[in-house]
Order: C-alpha cells, then sequence, then structure tokens
C-alpha cells in the first residue's frame, strides 16, 4: 500500500480548556524528546512528543500563558504570561524555579543553544530582554526600538536576536551592542519568526496571507508564497527543504519551498491554527488551534512511527 493512499490521521492531544498559542519541542534525548505547549487557559503542559502522552503541567500562572519554550536537553522550561512575568521551570518535576518579573504582558520566551544560561523574553512593553537564569534578579540585556508590542522574539546565533512586533516590522539585534542592525517592514504585523536548523540561517516569516523565507544574513527575500486565508504560524522541517503552515482557514498547508510545489493541505482543526513546530527527527509536526486541542501529524503518512502503525491488509 502506498503512503499516497493513506489518509493522515492525527493523533489529538486533549486536557488544555481554551485556545493553544505556542508549543516547542526539545531535541532528542536518550528518552526520546518532549512538548511543552502554552495556552490562554494558563497550565502550560508537557508532552511525550512522539505519542502526546501528558506527562505533567506547570501550574504557577495568574492568567493566560502566551509563550512556551523548553531546553534542548529537555531539563528547563519557560513560560510567558499575561500575569506581567516569565517563569522558569524544572522539566523533569514542575516545579518553578523562578519568576521574571515585567512591567506589561509578557509574549514569547526563547532559550539560547549556545549560551547556556540566557533566556530572551519579548513583551507589550515594546522590550526585548535577556535574562540570566542563574542569576535573575534584573536582565542582563534590553533591547529597545519598537514602536509596538513585541510578540516574538528568538535567538539566530550567538551574536544576533530577531524579534517580531505589532509595529509592522521584523528587526536584527546584535546582541554585544544591543543595537538594531536590521528591519524588515511589512505591510501588516508579522505574526511568527523561525530561524532554520540546517546552517543557512534562513528566516521563516508569516505576516497576512504570505509565508516568505528571507535569507539571515543578507535579508534578501528568497521565497513568497500567497496563501488563501491569514497565516499564524509556520515551521521548517529540520532537513528536508519543506515548511508546513497554518492559519484562520483551519487548514494545514505543505510546501516544499524550493520547486513551490503544494505537497499536502488537509482541514486540520475545527478553529484557526496558532503555532505549528516539527519534532526534531522531522518525523511529526505539532499544531495547536483556538479549538483548544493539540495535534500530532506524520510527516510521512503511513510510516510505522510513535503510536502510528502501518498495517498491510
Amino acid at each position: 500500500m502506498s503512503a499516497t493512499t493513506v489518509r493522515q490521521i492525527p493523533i489529538t492531544c486533549n486536557g488544555h480548556t481554551r485556545p493553544v498559542v505556542d508549543l516547542r519541542f526539545s531535541d532528542i534525548t536518550k528518552y526520546s524528546y518532549l512538548l511543552v505547549s502554552a495556552c490562554k487557559d494558563g497550565i502550560p503542559m508537557l508532552r511525550e512528543g512522539d505519542t502526546g502522552d501528558w506527562i505533567g503541567s506547570f501550574i504557577g500562572h495568574k492568567g493566560a500563558v502566551w509563550g512556551a519554550t523548553i531546553t534542548g536537553n529537555a531539563e528547563l522550561a519557560a513560560t510567558a504570561g499575561s500575569d506581567f512575568t516569565a517563569k522558569l521551570w524544572d522539566a523533569n518535576t514542575g516545579a518553578e524555579l523562578q519568576t521574571f518579573e515585567h512591567k506589561h504582558i509578557v509574549r514569547s520566551v526563547d532559550f539560547s543553544s549556545i549560551n547556556k544560561e540566557w533566556l530572551l523574553t519579548a513583551s507589550n512593553e515594546k522590550l526585548i530582554k535577556i535574562y540570566d537564569v542563574t542569576a535573575p534578579a534584573e536582565p542582563v540585556k534590553v533591547f529597545n526600538g519598537h514602536t509596538g508590542a513585541v510578540k516574538k522574539a528568538i535567538f539566530m546565533d550567538a551574536k544576533r536576536i530577531c524579534t517580531a512586533s505589532d509595529d509592522k516590522t521584523i528587526k536584527i539585534f546584535d546582541i554585544d551592542s544591543g543595537n538594531c542592525i536590521s528591519t524588515i517592514d511589512f505591510p501588516s504585523p508579522p505574526n511568527s519568526i523561525e530561524i532554520s536548523c540546517d546552517g543557512q540561517a534562513s528566516l521563516l516569516i508569516t505576516h497576512g496571507k504570505k509565508v516568505e523565507i528571507f535569507d539571515g544574513n543578507t535579508l534578501n527575500k528568497l521565497q513568497s508564497f500567497e496563501m488563501p486565508c491569514e497565516m499564524n504560524t509556520a515551521t521548517f522541517h529540520p532537513t528536508a527543504r519543506e515548511f508546513v503552515c497554518g492559519g484562520l482557514d483551519f487548514r494545514i498547508y505543505k510546501y516544499n519551498f524550493e520547486t513551490g510545489v503544494e505537497l499536502e493541505s488537509y482541514k486540520g482543526h475545527f478553529g484557526p491554527i496558532h503555532c505549528m513546530s516539527y519534532s526534531p527527527d522531522g518525523e511529526v509536526y505539532a499544531s495547536g488551534s483556538e479549538d483548544g486541542t493539540l495535534r500530532l501529524w506524520q510527516n510521512t503518512v503511513g510510516t510505522t512511527y510513535g503510536l502510528w502503525e502501518m498495517v498491510n491488509v
């Protein structure tokens, strides 16, 4: 039986009671890999990445949680909340380790894969901050330059961060100097940013009905895809020249970004899709939605992996 004759059947992960707005996989560890999700119900959750099995919840925020991330070794998690805090968690025990106070809603958190002690936050303060999680009293770096709320911030490498704001710009900041070194202007606020992990430093950006790829060094636009509705999120496959994306029409789209060919398209949820991410081995991608569910999808439909089993009949 060929994979083209097999229907994509996702694993639906229940447990959240409001929209799921962010998620992130860990790297592969000796036990597999983990998946953390953020939800407007205020209770981030940790799951087995390949099966979606619930491991535990992080209790401590007082209000919606807008962002969540996990270290590559799956030892620490961090969350961003509407209670004006970012929180650091022990991913093994669920214990709250640190709270980082802000003056407005925190929208995004990201760990540095190079400087293991650094946590990046973005907030409605219009500021981006780097905290040393071993000495969290005050941020070690503060970046300003945006005129609107900063909805996403990610580490690009050891020297740069990339930010997306409601001021309709994406900015790249030099970490050492704190200066903004590049700006990309858009006709509407960018909804998501992601950097490729293939060594090319490509930026995957959604804004309005477009999914676009930029060279992270020159900021030249490499590809642009016009979609049928506003796209909220897109994520690169870790090794293949593919991405998946989702938005307001409840559908998931998969593209080869070198050829521009649409590979798959199907209804993914019962509400708009807010966030997506690929597993570190590229076998699974996860999506979170307004419908309150997180779903896992096979990248290659019909293979035996996790809870999916291919049976020839």
